[in-house]
């Protein structure tokens, strides 16, 4: 597609209800070329409900979504789209009674598979099996190359990962990355933060249905500021160490921990009024910029997890 085409995906006040329950609500947001983006939120909070809208499997309440520029309740415009198109569902479905390469070969037909063979070296499965047979992780394997064998422009996924051992994670972040410096773009909702860091140039954060950040990783990462965790001789309640400056105080098995602005001041004027007996001071890292959205909401907490590839830079 030419520079001038459309943005992959724009959402304009998109809202569905199921009855009374909300889905998503006002949700605006635009995707743009070439770019990976990370659709960010525990489970429940809306991002299935968000992508099911855009692929037309469910009609919004109000509002309007378009991929490529296409509406998404316009059948004839959704289905020119969906040439362009490759999308991950989390729960890969398959018909059982046929095998991996009849699987590929249908969607072949449809689609094209350029990168048919490519693809399989990297992801490979077992085709002369029935996918009744297929583990967790081959009927993943498989639906990425059908994804992403026609090479789309636009690629959108349901937590892709799951179901992946970790180094055929790897090999798809490779995949994600090649896609991004090929111009292409890639949507996709997860709840690993270890992926956020790792992926994604610019990140939507949903809650209860609704939007409630938009930026890159590293205007969120640099905005979450510094972790203070203290151990004081006394015993005073987490608000009296709040002060301008500080997002939030916790407090747990004796420590308290503050999430404040790089300027330590402040916190060194508070901490004098108690006898300090340890304290640690360090960045903050995504999973405490996503405990600050999250932690302590009526969700019931952040529903996130943190992977042993979270420990990168």
């Amino acid at each position: 597609m030419g520079s001038d085409s459309p943005d992959p995906i724009e959402l304009d006040s998109l809202t569905k209800y199921y009855g009374d329950v909300r889905g998503v609500e006002s949700l605006s947001f635009t995707v743009e070329r070439g770019e990976s983006f990370g659709f960010l939120g525990p489970n429940g909070a809306g991002k299935s409900t968000a992508i099911r809208v855009l692929l037309g499997l469910l009609k919004p309440t109000e509002g309007t979504a378009s991929l490529m520029g296409r509406d998404v309740t316009d059948r004839n415009e959704l289905r020119d789209a969906k040439r362009h198109l490759g999308y991950l569902p989390s729960d890969v479905a398959f018909y059982d009674r046929v095998t991996g390469a009849d699987v590929l070969d249908h969607f072949g037909r449809l689609r094209g598979d350029v990168r048919r063979e490519e693809l399989l070296e990297r992801f490979p499965v077992p085709l002369d099996r029935n996918v009744k047979a297929y583990s967790s992780g081959n009927r993943q394997k498989l639906a990425i190359v059908a994804a992403f064998m026609h090479e789309p422009d636009l690629a959108i996924m349901d937590e892709p990962t799951a179901g992946l051992d970790p180094l055929v994670q790897n090999e798809f972040y490779e995949l994600l990355a090649e896609r991004r410096d090929a111009g292409r773009t890639s949507f996709f909702s997860s709840h690993i933060l270890s992926e956020v860091r790792r992926v994604c140039d610019r990140v939507g954060i949903i809650r209860n249905g609704r939007l409630i950040e938009l930026d890159t990783v590293e205007n969120i990462l640099a905005e979450g500021g510094t972790i203070a965790t203290v151990r004081l001789a006394e015993e005073p309640p987490a608000a009296a160490l709040e002060f301008e400056g500080v997002a939030r105080v916790d407090r747990r098995d004796g420590e308290y921990r503050l999430v404040l602005a790089r300027e330590f001041d402040a916190l060194i004027d508070r901490l004098h009024e108690y006898t300090v007996l340890e304290m640690e001071v360090r960045e903050a890292s995504i999973e405490d910029v996503f405990m600050h959205f999250y932690g302590g909401g009526d969700e019931g907490g952040a529903d996130f997890e943190a992977t042993e590839g979270d420990t990168e830079p």
